[in-house]
């Protein structure tokens, strides 16, 4: 696959620029979604699907640090050195250029909303204009985290205030001031990072699976306060919004997070398709066709250049990156979809085409029944496609080699797994 360097320019006329909105979710897979095969009821993201297009081969890093880092980077974790939660200081505004950056010069005005855990600094220092950050992941209440920071200004988070929808009345905020646009927003949300707690609408007494249930159902009902704001200012036609997850569901989830009553293979933090195979749903009113399932391949180096592409923007001269722009494909147009996906998480890593899988191991699988099961092949097969996938899967290998990275020292783990102890016990306290 060509890659895209130095100063590549996507021409669009001002009037044409959409506003972009990329939804966020933590922790959210398949099987977190309605209309993508999952038992819970999300009839806001479901909306959007009706009204746009789902991806249904799209692909992540397995990892909420290294996946982040890519779709903002458009490089692949070998490329960043951030190839794990652990190397987030791999990465400094010196040595990367990030989304915000390219999408101001176009004229864009851009926010993020919510999660910046595992990268290194902050929004503010990679470019967003305007910005509000939570310390850490999952983080919904004042027990778990009593401050907040909010364009360079440290905040309290009042007692009883859910911290999500302070995140939202900043999100609409930004909106409502940058309506004339473009503005391009990105949005990581608390939701469904753990611990699962209470939402403002959860009942006294719910219990753990619950609670599961509630978090899910406030996440969309999350989204469809978002659109209706969009609908009251009249910006839908005006605006792409993307709803994607940052990996695979967490193992709290895995057992209700079901794909058409079935199990997946695998979840967050693994190798396999629950690890980074994620629901990718596409909505821009009469630009997008509607009710729609697109079977191209994608993978999260995609975001940068199908936004700069459909921002107009320049993209940054002497760097490679890994991306394929889909925009042709939102507006229901062929494009040049990809031949495979790259996934990499701390040393490992696999490429994947339309039917077989190959991981930097040497095993190959058959994924004819995926998501639910992947096929080991053995090496010595005598079937001719299998053989043919394997050595193309290998060359592209050979080109992408995994980074490598220090494990945690016997302190650094006892210090994270006691403050994770701590955290769940003030949580629980709420």
């Amino acid at each position: 696959m060509a890659l895209l360097t130095a100063g590549s320019l996507f021409a669009a006329p001002a009037a044409s620029k959409p506003n972009i909105i990329l939804i966020f979710s933590d922790d959210v897979g398949l099987g977190n979604i309605h209309c993508t095969g999952g038992s819970f009821k999300t009839p806001n993201i479901d909306a959007l699907a009706a009204g746009g297009t789902i991806f249904e081969y799209s692909y992540a890093t397995p990892l909420c640090g290294p996946s982040r880092c890519q779709v903002l980077t458009g490089r692949y974790p070998f490329r960043t050195g951030l190839i794990s939660n652990n190397s987030h200081d791999a990465v400094a505004p010196g040595r990367e250029i990030m989304i915000p950056t390219v999408m101001k010069k176009a004229g864009y005005v851009t926010a993020s909303v919510g999660k910046w855990g595992q990268v290194a600094l902050g929004p503010g220092e990679w470019g967003f204009d305007e910005y509000l950050v939570f310390p850490g992941s999952g983080r919904y209440w004042r027990s778990q985290s009593p401050n907040y920071k909010q364009n360079c200004e440290q905040k309290n988070l009042p007692e009883g205030k859910y911290l999500p929808d302070l995140m939202h009345d900043f999100l609409v905020d930004f909106i409502n001031r940058h309506k004339e646009g473009p503005f391009f927003i990105y949005y990581p949300m608390s939701h469904m990072h753990g611990p699962i707690l209470r939402t403002p609408d959860s009942k006294p007494g719910a219990d753990n699976d619950q609670l599961y249930t509630d978090n899910n159902e406030y996440m969309d009902k999350l989204v469809g306060k978002l659109m209706a704001e969009l609908d009251r200012l009249k910006l839908r036609e005006k605006t792409l919004v993307i709803f994607t997850g940052d990996n695979g569901t967490a193992r709290f989830g895995v057992e209700a997070a079901t794909v058409n009553g079935k199990a997946i293979s695998g979840q967050k933090a693994t190798m396999l398709e629950g690890g980074s195979r994620e629901p990718l749903i596409v909505n821009w009113p009469g630009t997008t066709p509607a009710g729609k399932v697109n079977h191209d391949l994608t993978d999260f180096s995609d975001f940068f250049v199908t936004f700069a592409e459909l921002g107009g923007a320049k993209l940054p001269e002497g760097v490679t990156l890994d991306g394929r722009s889909f925009a042709p494909q939102i507006k229901g147009e062929k494009g040049t979809p990809r031949d495979w996906v790259y996934v990499e998480l701390n040393g490992r890593s696999y490429v994947r085409d339309a039917r077989y899988k190959l991981t930097n191991g040497g095993e190959l699988f058959d994924l004819r029944e995926a998501p639910f099961k992947e096929i080991s092949v053995a090496k010595d097969t005598e079937d001719a496609g299998a053989i043919a996938s394997r050595k193309k899967l290998q060359e592209i290998l050979d080109q992408h080699p995994a980074g490598t990275g220090k494990p945690l020292d016997p302190a650094q783990k006892a210090k994270k797994k006691a403050k994770k102890a701590k955290q769940a016990a003030r949580a629980q306290n709420q």
